[in-house]
């Protein structure tokens, strides 16, 4: 099992993660089981996994617990959560960002009870709050590793110059975006080249988070790194039932999904010649972006973890990656 570090902190976790959003709400949620959630994540740590990610938003504390019970008693693994937002109506799926000190300290209290931790390990602020400075939510959450309750701390879906503030106060361990083949906002404009994601230091004009974490010793945690399941080729709009944020996301839209078909054939074109599923080919693409990324990539389901995990076993040629950086733009927006 390949590991990677997990920022400066001295910890290696296996370089693919688990990502456990979808055990609770997104997608598909009339086929929810927490037994077969808990199954999947219990056969994680099985394989060798030990790195996990949650949220108190995920069915506003649902996915805490459900992550709490399936790792009780297992120390060894670190569990990333995060604040910053909070549900108003779980049903209707409605939120607001909440940065102040004082809804961060609460909330940390809330996710320290429903993983029955004593510490957290890595704690993100989950989203900036435009209407509070974030050297106030950043302050506040210094505090909480001061005070013993956090380890390590991590942004999530900022911009270069917003991790850089941050880093003035305190270390920034990891950055989790939206990163995949199809939404690569995190590499910065201009960058679709390997070469260039490589080459010099982070360029802030073009809000590269991915170069800004490698040269500052920071890890990247990519999230959907199978664009939402789209990248495994497997998908049909029309399976989408009410409540499924794909129903009304503007890429799953009937004319931009098949559109967005251009992007998949490649990957299923490269696929084939490595006997390998697109999902592992997406996977193995991202991992190949640097050694501080670590994507995790969520799953139900403890044979599309097998699935998923294999990917670091895929090799890509130098033509084969070529071939991905330069598939077509997605057609629609992300949100």
């Amino acid at each position: 099992m390949k590991r990677r570090k997990l920022g400066s902190t001295g910890r290696v976790v296996t370089a693919l993660g688990l990502g456990c959003m979808g055990m609770s709400w997104g997608y598909n949620e009339s086929g929810r089981d927490d037994r077969e959630s808990e199954a999947a994540i219990v056969a994680a740590v099985d394989a060798g996994v030990d790195f996990f990610d949650t949220a108190r938003i995920y069915g506003d504390g649902h996915n805490e617990r459900l992550v709490g019970r399936a790792l009780a008693g297992r120390r060894n693994v670190v569990i990333a959560t995060k604040g910053g937002i909070v549900v108003d109506d779980l049903e209707a799926r409605t939120m607001h960002r909440d940065g102040s000190p004082e809804a961060l300290r609460r909330q940390i209290d809330e996710s320290l009870r429903n993983l029955g931790r004593d510490v957290l390990d890595l704690y993100y602020l989950h989203r900036v709050d435009p209407d509070v400075p974030l050297e106030e939510s950043w302050g506040a959450l210094a505090e909480a590793v001061k005070a013993g309750k956090v380890r390590w701390l991590g942004l999530s879906e900022v911009t270069v110059d917003q991790a850089s503030r941050a880093q003035n106060i305190h270390p920034v361990t990891a950055i989790q975006s939206e990163l995949s083949l199809w939404t690569r906002d995190a590499l910065g404009e201009g960058l679709s080249a390997r070469s260039a994601r490589f080459a010099g230091g982070a360029d802030q004009a073009s809000g590269d988070v991915v170069a800004w974490a490698r040269d500052r010793g920071a890890s990247i945690v990519p999230f959907a790194p199978l664009g939402r399941g789209f990248l495994t080729n497997t998908l049909r709009p029309s399976e989408f039932e009410e409540g499924d944020f794909r129903k009304t996301n503007p890429r799953f839209a009937p004319e931009a999904f098949e559109r967005n078909s251009a992007i998949t054939g490649t990957v299923q074109e490269i696929a084939r010649t490595h006997g390998a599923t697109a999902a592992q080919v997406a996977l193995a693409w991202v991992l190949d972006l640097g050694e501080h990324v670590i994507p995790i990539p969520g799953t139900r389901r403890s044979a599309h973890l097998a699935e998923n995990l294999a990917a670091m076993e895929v090799n890509l040629g130098t033509s084969e990656r070529t071939r991905l950086d330069d598939v077509p733009a997605a057609v629609g927006s992300r949100y």
